[in-house]
Formats: structure tokens, C-alpha cells, sequence
């Protein structure tokens, strides 16, 4: 399975790295390199936990263009 991920950085430095199709997968890393290896182990655990509770695996997200 593809996931897209976001990768944005907080006030102490640290990479948060989430998977907006799975709420509340989130994971963060010193380095980009580290949060990305980090939200790949998250995504499984959390497509796991979700499967055991019968809760659909992902939401629907979509990309849109907006005129700046």
C-alpha cells in the first residue's frame, strides 16, 4: 500500500511525520529520514489496531487545486 505523509518540523526541532489517511497516525524522528522510517512502523501498528477493532482502514483524502 502507498500512504502520502506529512512532514512538518516543531519548535524543538523534532520531524513530526503523520499519515492524514489514518487519523491520529502520527509519528516524529530527529531527521526527516528518521520520522519517515518512524510513520512506517506507525501506519502498520495503527492498519493493525484498526483492522482488529473492524474500523474502516483509511478515510477518504483527495487532492484539490486552489487558485492562490
Amino acid at each position: 500500500m502507498k500512504f502520502i505523509i506529512t512532514l512538518t518540523q516543531d519548535e524543538d526541532g523534532m520531524v513530526i511525520a503523520e499519515c492524514p489517511a489514518i487519523p491520529g497516525c502520527v509519528s516524529q524522528g530527529r531527521t526527516k529520514e528518521e520520522a519517515e522510517l518512524n510513520i512506517r512502523e506507525a501506519i502498520k501498528a495503527c492498519l493493525e489496531v484498526r483492522a482488529e477493532k473492524g474500523l474502516p482502514l483509511t478515510i477518504e483524502t483527495r487532492q484539490i487545486e486552489v487558485a492562490a
